[in-house]
């Protein structure tokens, strides 16, 4: 009996690994949490049920080191304010680049190491209008498929 119980430990920790590895490094996936990226992805909730109705997304980590990111495309970040949160935001500019700031008559230059980021829905989100431009280090990779 002890066999088949030993043979079956050797396995799950085996996939475990490969599962924490791939997590770790090629990609992971994050639910949409707020209004944020309306309409573009539709937000999720607390409860299981609800959870299931929302848009659940995969991100890829491979770019992130090298921070190959395009204008344009949608990233999963670290929220600046809140370490535990991720969010997910639309990257609009680079270190470099000039960005005139929504609703305002504000025009400013990305520093370098930077990046600014702002929600699809302008009027719920909380993004680098709030808080500036974000250090690159935040962004944790690009969204590449919807899966759900």
């Amino acid at each position: 009996m002890a066999e088949p119980l030993w043979f079956l430990a050797k396995r799950s920790a085996a996939a475990a690994m490969i599962c924490i590895t791939f997590t770790d490094i090629v990609g992971n996936f994050a639910t949409i949490q707020g209004n944020s990226m309306q309409p573009t992805l539709q937000q999720g909730h607390k409860d299981f049920i609800s959870l299931l109705k929302g848009d659940v997304v995969f991100y890829e980590k491979i770019s992130a080191p090298a921070y190959k990111y395009c204008r344009g495309d949608v990233v999963v970040l670290r929220s600046p304010t809140d370490p535990d949160q991720l969010m997910v935001k639309r990257l609009i500019a680079m270190q470099g680049d000039w960005v005139n700031v929504p609703g305002s008559h504000e025009i400013h230059q990305i520093p370098k190491g930077r990046c600014w980021v702002e929600g699809d829905n302008g009027n719920l989100s909380l993004d680098s209008r709030n808080f500036g431009p974000i250090p690159l280090g935040l962004v944790k990779g690009r969204v590449t498929i919807k899966a759900w």
